[in-house]
């Protein structure tokens, strides 16, 4: 009887996690106007996998990815220029519909944290 109520249990917290499949938009203000990703994101349990863009980065593959509960976490490899970085995200879904990350940047030298706003696209 107890391994049946932590099996439910574990059904239940599994099921309570949000599914981010979809495509979304982000926003980020970089002081100089706000710079723009969409994301495609494929949530399969707790596996996060897809893909994401932007102008000045281009498309990149999501690897690591992972949802757990309301935290997401991923990282990219982005191309600006000739040189390649790797990029860790970590957010939050505050909503079906909208998730808070941050993402540390290399550019710049100052390891800079960049705010995205992500909305679902409907």
């Amino acid at each position: 009887m107890k391994w049946l109520l932590i099996l439910m249990a574990v059904f239940a917290v599994a099921a309570s996690a949000a599914d981010i499949t979809g495509n979304w938009k982000a926003t980020a203000d970089m002081g100089n106007g706000p710079m723009e990703r969409t994301f495609t994101f494929k949530q399969d349990g707790a596996k996060l996998t897809g893909e994401t863009s932007s102008e000045m980065m281009g498309k990149s593959a999501i690897t690591d990815g992972k949802v757990e509960g309301d935290a997401v976490t991923f990282t990219i490899t982005a191309s600006f220029g000739d040189q390649q970085m790797k990029l860790n995200y970590k957010g939050k879904i505050v909503s079906a519909d909208n998730i808070k990350f941050t993402v540390e940047s290399p550019m710049g030298g100052g390891g800079q944290q960049i705010v995205w706003d992500a909305k679902r696209v409907k």
